[in-house]
């Protein structure tokens, strides 16, 4: 992935933009720490208390949605305080300034915010023309609580007509109130854009507008009617007339490109829209301010293709709502250190757009204990900035620091020590070294979803209920003699286990940063289930000329990302990778591999002892370690001797010093915790 060019975001002479540190004003840079307020479930006369406790946090940012069926009073009318005090968004927006606060907008059109319909009229998502469909043509809806809705349709021009009426009135209120002559930074663009969860290959969206882009996508990829029909062995298809697949009914390898191409397109249209609605916006001074798009939990199982939604905004952040366990612990590392190298390529800082502080009450709870143990793990993985969500407290969520009325619960306490302890250590100049890249195409991604085996639960809800999603597939008869998907999912976790094991730092980056690990990595592990592109094999063969040191597995490619057989060219090229990379099948082989690039590398060691425990450090411009965390993911408290670390070091948090031992560091980790430890200056 080539350095995105950054668009200047220009004010009354001044700029708003994004930097590694957070956002930049003028000559000031404001760090990415901020907490939601939804200030239309509050009372007016609750707006300033509750800011005010959010900035005793050290919280410099408020974030707050802008739902559009809270606001509007019928097509084309809107209330924004004139008829309801609640609603006077410019009213609230001027005391986060009086205050000194900075604000990030959240206009939608989707808000989510456990709001009834998600915060999307009801005419509009009753609106035949605005609907997604499913592959029978019905309405699709989503069963969430408290009342089930038909989900609106991101390719259907009658739905992008009444949303840009939506952000058009939005930025006709709010377009005044950016900086530097209002509080607004930053402005989010949607909102989990996963086609509002039923993101299934096959639940939708078969709307008649959808399928006429989906037309277009393929005579963009394939360029002639001759490429089409080989791809989808069909010598009678035409772009013109070409239906999309409404189930799996692929029976081999050879079948599944339209399959494949109907999962992409979807990834494609999801962004096009984000750059619509982006666009939208930008008709008053919030065309100006910087945008931003959250991907939820599970984004690697969805149609969100962080590449292609970075294409449509400028900043990429996740939420994060795990709980306090060992395979929590390996997921957050999993989704932080891809999104931290993705920040590091563009510049900007790495950024939970919601970290969970609480839960709503139809989700499975989360406890104080996991959303400290969440925050912690997923700084020691490379988060430089976040969004406490909820901050305050408002109807439909339990358990935010502060309460609807502004005053302070003791759960408050964790967060302003957390905000001190970053600003304190400047943590958001700091980095983590990661010498080794597990590479996932997202062409393997995309299999997974195309054979998932357990609909109507999509791989991303599957995996948010426990299950495998990339080992719960139609596998047996698509693999040349095996089930490839299962196998690659296995050596992914193999190779983070054996890793880990090793204590050796390492980040699990998608297919389009490829370019980055090998640029700045001593070691490429590339997740190869026998389906690679072109060009991914192409740059690995360049890199392997230049002395870079690869290992495959489970599979050599064999075909493409469309599961067609590699053309002559790219034959070639693997015939060539197998005589430089190394292959690795057995997953039992994998921490054999580990130790010998170890020695042959000199690879970093980063361990502590019991072995359950993990360490990750960060180290400033000079390369000193300045923080270390400890990550204790079991259910009992443990004692850590970290042999890397022998000087004294202090917790950032409760300010214990720890004396540094010639064998190492020793502490105490409680069960389930992580210590965030304070380190001198060499």
């Amino acid at each position: 992935m080539a350095p995105r060019r950054k668009r200047r975001h220009r004010h009354a002479g001044l700029r708003v933009d994004l930097c590694r540190e957070g956002v930049r004003l003028g000559s000031e840079v404001i760090p990415l720490l901020a907490g939601s307020i939804h200030y239309f479930r509050l009372e007016p006369r609750d707006w300033r208390p509750a800011l005010q406790s959010l900035k005793s946090l050290g919280l410099r940012l408020v974030d707050a949605y802008v739902p559009w069926s809270v606001h509007e009073r019928g097509p084309g009318d809107y209330d924004f305080g004139e008829h309801d005090e609640k609603l006077d968004i410019v009213g609230f927006l001027r005391i986060v300034s009086e205050l000194g606060l900075f604000a990030i907008v959240r206009p939608g059109p989707h808000v989510n915010a456990e709001l009834t319909q998600f915060g999307i009229p009801e005419r509009v998502l009753w609106s035949r023309e605005c609907q997604a469909r499913s592959a029978g043509g019905r309405a699709v809806v989503l069963p969430v609580p408290p009342l089930a809705f038909p989900v609106p349709s991101y390719a259907s021009e009658a739905f992008h007509t009444e949303v840009a009426q939506w952000l058009q009135a939005v930025s006709a209120e709010l377009g005044p109130l950016c900086w530097p002559v209002g509080p607004i930074v930053l402005l989010q663009v949607d909102n989990e854009g996963a086609m509002y969860f039923r993101d299934g290959v096959y639940d939708q969206d078969y709307h008649p507008d959808a399928i006429a882009r989906y037309r277009t996508f393929l005579q963009r990829k394939y360029r002639s009617i001759a490429l089409l029909r080989e791809a989808h062995a069909d010598e009678a298809v035409t772009f013109a007339q070409i239906e999309p697949p409404r189930s799996m009914t692929a029976a081999t390898a050879d079948e599944l490109a339209p399959h494949l191409d109907w999962a992409e397109f979807q990834e494609e249209l999801l962004a096009s829209a984000f750059s619509r609605m982006r666009e939208a916006l930008s008709v008053s001074s919030l065309g100006a301010i910087p945008t931003s798009h959250n991907l939820p939990l599970c984004e690697g199982l969805t149609p969100l293709d962080p590449e292609r939604v970075g294409r449509a905004v400028d900043l990429i952040g996740l939420d994060y709502y795990h709980g306090a366990s060992a395979p929590m612990r390996s997921e957050i590392a999993r989704r932080t250190s891809d999104l931290s190298v993705r920040s590091e390529l563009r510049e900007h800082p790495a950024f939970a757009c919601e970290l969970g502080a609480g839960f709503p009450p139809f989700l499975p709870p989360l406890s104080d204990e996991d959303n400290a143990f969440t925050a912690m793990t997923a700084l020691a993985y490379g988060l430089r900035g976040f969004n406490v969500y909820m901050a305050v407290e408002r109807d439909r969520w339990i358990g935010a620091p502060i309460d609807r009325h502004g005053k302070r619960r003791a759960s408050s306490l964790f967060w302003e020590r957390l905000v001190s302890a970053i600003e304190r250590t400047r943590f958001y100049h700091l980095h983590r070294d990661t010498p080794v890249y597990v590479v996932v195409p997202r062409s393997y991604r995309r299999l997974c979803r195309v054979l998932h085996a357990f609909g109507p639960l999509s791989p991303a809800l599957f995996h948010l209920m426990g299950g495998g999603a990339e080992e719960a597939c139609l596998e047996d008869d698509f693999g040349p003699d095996g089930p490839v998907v299962m196998e690659a999912a296995r050596f992914l976790r193999g190779i983070e286990r054996a890793l880990d094991r090793r204590g050796v730092p390492f980040a699990v980056i998608n297919g389009d940063l490829l370019g980055y690990a090998l640029e700045h990595g001593q070691w490429t592990i590339l997740v190869s289930s026998g389906a690679l592109g072109p060009d991914l094999i192409a740059r690995l063969d360049k890199a392997l000329g230049d002395g870079h040191k690869v290992l495959l597995g489970p599979r050599w490619p064999e075909r493409d990302a469309t599961l067609r057989p590699l053309g002559q060219k790219a034959r070639e090229l693997v015939s060539r990778l197998k005589n430089r990379a190394e292959l690795v099948s057995d997953v039992g082989a994998l921490e054999g591999a580990v130790e010998r690039a170890q020695a042959a590398l000199t690879l970093p060691r980063v361990v502590a002892e019991p072995s359950e425990l993990v360490v990750t450090l960060h180290r400033d411009a000079d390369g000193s370690v300045r923080v270390a965390f400890v990550i204790n993911p079991t259910e009992a408290e443990l004692v850590a001797r970290i042999p890397e670390i022998r000087k004294s070091a202090v917790d950032a948090l409760d300010g214990e010093e720890i004396r540094g031992q010639p064998e190492g560091l020793s502490l105490r980790v409680p069960r389930r915790s992580v210590r965030m430890l304070e380190l001198p200056p060499a």
